[in-house]
Protein backbone atom coordinates (compact mmCIF):
# COMPACT_ATOMS: atom_id res chain seq x y z
CA UNK A 1 0.00 0.00 0.00
CA UNK A 2 1.60 3.71 -0.92
CA UNK A 3 1.41 5.90 1.19
CA UNK A 4 -0.69 9.55 0.42
CA UNK A 5 2.69 11.45 1.34
CA UNK A 6 5.21 8.93 -1.31
CA UNK A 7 6.51 10.73 -4.25
CA UNK A 8 4.28 10.18 -7.39
CA UNK A 9 6.86 8.42 -10.21
CA UNK A 10 6.01 6.48 -13.01
CA UNK A 11 7.13 3.07 -13.06
CA UNK A 12 9.64 3.76 -15.93
CA UNK A 13 11.26 6.33 -14.20
CA UNK A 14 11.76 3.90 -11.46
CA UNK A 15 13.50 1.84 -13.65
CA UNK A 16 15.87 4.52 -14.64
CA UNK A 17 16.59 5.70 -10.99
CA UNK A 18 17.31 1.52 -10.60
CA UNK A 19 19.50 1.49 -13.60
CA UNK A 20 21.59 4.60 -12.22
CA UNK A 21 21.73 3.25 -8.60
CA UNK A 22 23.05 -0.13 -10.38
CA UNK A 23 25.25 1.42 -12.48
CA UNK A 24 26.41 4.71 -10.73
CA UNK A 25 29.43 5.97 -13.08
CA UNK A 26 27.88 4.88 -16.54
CA UNK A 27 27.48 7.28 -18.76
CA UNK A 28 24.01 7.98 -20.27
CA UNK A 29 24.54 6.34 -23.35
CA UNK A 30 25.51 3.27 -21.61
CA UNK A 31 22.30 3.37 -19.16
CA UNK A 32 20.15 3.83 -22.48
CA UNK A 33 21.35 0.31 -23.40
CA UNK A 34 20.71 -1.13 -20.03
CA UNK A 35 17.71 0.20 -19.98
CA UNK A 36 16.68 -1.46 -23.67
CA UNK A 37 18.65 -4.65 -22.86
CA UNK A 38 17.35 -5.39 -19.40
CA UNK A 39 13.81 -3.59 -19.36
CA UNK A 40 13.00 -3.11 -23.19
CA UNK A 41 13.11 0.12 -22.30
CA UNK A 42 13.87 2.48 -25.55
CA UNK A 43 14.77 6.13 -24.73
CA UNK A 44 17.78 8.20 -25.88
CA UNK A 45 20.45 9.01 -23.82
CA UNK A 46 19.81 12.60 -24.01
CA UNK A 47 15.77 12.06 -23.09
CA UNK A 48 17.48 9.44 -19.86
CA UNK A 49 19.88 12.59 -18.80
CA UNK A 50 16.48 14.91 -18.93
CA UNK A 51 14.62 12.55 -17.10
CA UNK A 52 17.63 11.92 -14.20
CA UNK A 53 17.76 16.26 -13.91
CA UNK A 54 14.42 16.30 -13.63
CA UNK A 55 14.02 13.83 -10.77
CA UNK A 56 17.02 15.77 -9.10
CA UNK A 57 15.43 19.07 -9.43
CA UNK A 58 12.42 17.23 -7.88
CA UNK A 59 14.20 15.80 -5.24
CA UNK A 60 13.21 11.84 -6.26
CA UNK A 61 17.14 11.35 -4.90
CA UNK A 62 20.01 13.28 -4.33
CA UNK A 63 23.45 12.53 -5.75
CA UNK A 64 25.82 12.37 -2.72
CA UNK A 65 29.17 11.47 -2.18
CA UNK A 66 29.60 8.82 0.27
CA UNK A 67 33.22 8.85 1.14
CA UNK A 68 35.13 5.03 2.34
CA UNK A 69 33.61 3.94 5.80
CA UNK A 70 36.88 3.28 7.08
CA UNK A 71 38.09 7.06 6.62
CA UNK A 72 35.48 8.13 9.54
CA UNK A 73 34.06 7.17 12.86
CA UNK A 74 30.72 6.99 12.92
CA UNK A 75 28.47 7.79 15.86
CA UNK A 76 25.00 7.57 16.44
CA UNK A 77 23.22 10.43 19.03
CA UNK A 78 20.15 10.23 20.61
CA UNK A 79 18.67 13.69 21.70
CA UNK A 80 16.10 14.04 24.04
CA UNK A 81 14.41 17.71 25.00
CA UNK A 82 13.95 19.72 28.65
CA UNK A 83 10.51 20.24 26.91
CA UNK A 84 9.95 23.63 28.93
CA UNK A 85 12.65 25.04 26.93
CA UNK A 86 11.77 23.36 23.70
CA UNK A 87 9.63 26.09 21.87
CA UNK A 88 12.23 28.83 22.94
CA UNK A 89 15.30 26.82 21.40
CA UNK A 90 14.45 24.14 19.41
CA UNK A 91 14.96 25.57 16.02
CA UNK A 92 18.92 27.16 16.52
CA UNK A 93 19.32 23.25 17.62
CA UNK A 94 17.68 22.26 14.12
CA UNK A 95 19.43 24.05 12.12
CA UNK A 96 22.84 24.15 13.37
CA UNK A 97 22.34 20.36 13.27
CA UNK A 98 21.14 20.25 9.70
CA UNK A 99 24.07 22.82 8.84
CA UNK A 100 26.69 20.71 10.80
CA UNK A 101 28.91 18.58 8.29
CA UNK A 102 29.35 16.06 10.58
CA UNK A 103 25.81 15.11 10.51
CA UNK A 104 24.92 12.10 8.15
CA UNK A 105 21.75 11.58 8.90
CA UNK A 106 19.27 12.99 10.80
CA UNK A 107 16.08 12.12 11.96
CA UNK A 108 13.22 11.23 14.45
CA UNK A 109 12.78 7.71 15.25
CA UNK A 110 10.67 7.15 17.90
CA UNK A 111 6.94 8.01 19.87
CA UNK A 112 8.88 10.09 22.34
CA UNK A 113 10.20 12.42 19.53
CA UNK A 114 13.75 12.35 20.32
CA UNK A 115 16.57 13.41 17.50
CA UNK A 116 18.62 11.05 15.87
CA UNK A 117 21.83 11.67 14.12
CA UNK A 118 24.26 9.24 12.79
CA UNK A 119 27.74 11.21 12.62
CA UNK A 120 31.16 11.07 11.20
CA UNK A 121 34.33 12.32 12.88
CA UNK A 122 37.98 11.17 12.28
CA UNK A 123 38.53 10.61 15.97
CA UNK A 124 36.97 9.93 19.20
CA UNK A 125 38.76 13.29 20.54
CA UNK A 126 37.24 15.23 17.62
CA UNK A 127 33.66 13.21 18.46
CA UNK A 128 34.23 14.22 22.23
CA UNK A 129 35.09 17.95 21.71
CA UNK A 130 31.98 18.34 19.02
CA UNK A 131 29.67 17.28 21.75
CA UNK A 132 31.26 19.41 24.77
CA UNK A 133 30.42 22.18 22.22
CA UNK A 134 27.31 21.50 21.22
CA UNK A 135 25.76 21.29 24.99
CA UNK A 136 27.51 25.00 25.84
CA UNK A 137 25.58 25.69 22.42
CA UNK A 138 22.13 23.95 23.26
CA UNK A 139 22.04 22.71 26.42
CA UNK A 140 19.02 24.39 27.87
CA UNK A 141 17.03 22.19 25.47
CA UNK A 142 18.81 19.34 26.21
CA UNK A 143 17.38 16.62 28.85
CA UNK A 144 19.27 13.40 27.35
CA UNK A 145 21.78 13.10 25.17
CA UNK A 146 22.90 9.21 24.47
CA UNK A 147 25.62 8.47 22.48
CA UNK A 148 26.39 5.68 20.28
CA UNK A 149 29.99 4.61 18.70
CA UNK A 150 29.19 2.42 15.65
CA UNK A 151 32.10 0.13 15.67
CA UNK A 152 31.47 -1.94 11.94
CA UNK A 153 29.94 -0.27 9.56
CA UNK A 154 29.50 -3.58 7.54
CA UNK A 155 27.30 -1.77 4.82
CA UNK A 156 27.06 1.74 3.48
CA UNK A 157 24.77 2.03 0.36
CA UNK A 158 21.78 1.86 -1.68
CA UNK A 159 20.82 -1.16 -3.44
CA UNK A 160 18.72 -0.92 -7.06
CA UNK A 161 17.17 -3.84 -5.81
CA UNK A 162 14.76 -1.61 -3.14
CA UNK A 163 13.16 -0.61 -6.07
CA UNK A 164 11.74 -3.27 -7.21
CA UNK A 165 9.35 -2.86 -4.35
CA UNK A 166 8.16 0.44 -5.84
CA UNK A 167 7.91 -1.67 -9.12
CA UNK A 168 5.48 -4.17 -7.30
CA UNK A 169 3.08 -1.57 -6.65
CA UNK A 170 1.53 -1.16 -9.92
CA UNK A 171 0.47 -3.31 -13.00
CA UNK A 172 3.28 -1.38 -15.54
CA UNK A 173 5.96 -1.70 -12.73
CA UNK A 174 5.45 -5.26 -12.37
CA UNK A 175 5.82 -5.84 -16.32
CA UNK A 176 9.12 -4.12 -15.92
CA UNK A 177 10.06 -6.58 -12.99
CA UNK A 178 8.92 -9.68 -15.38
CA UNK A 179 11.19 -7.83 -18.26
CA UNK A 180 14.31 -7.86 -16.10
CA UNK A 181 13.53 -11.73 -15.13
Amino acid sequence: MVEDDSFDVSPRDIVILKARVDHPTASTRKLSQVLESEYGITLSHNRINEILRTMSEEEIFRETILPNREIFRHYQFRIAFNFPNFEENWRECYEDLMNDPHILMFFTADSNYHWHCITQFRTNDQMERWVHEFFKAHGDLISEFHNTMLHSVHKFQTEAAIFDDILAETEEGRQYLEHEA
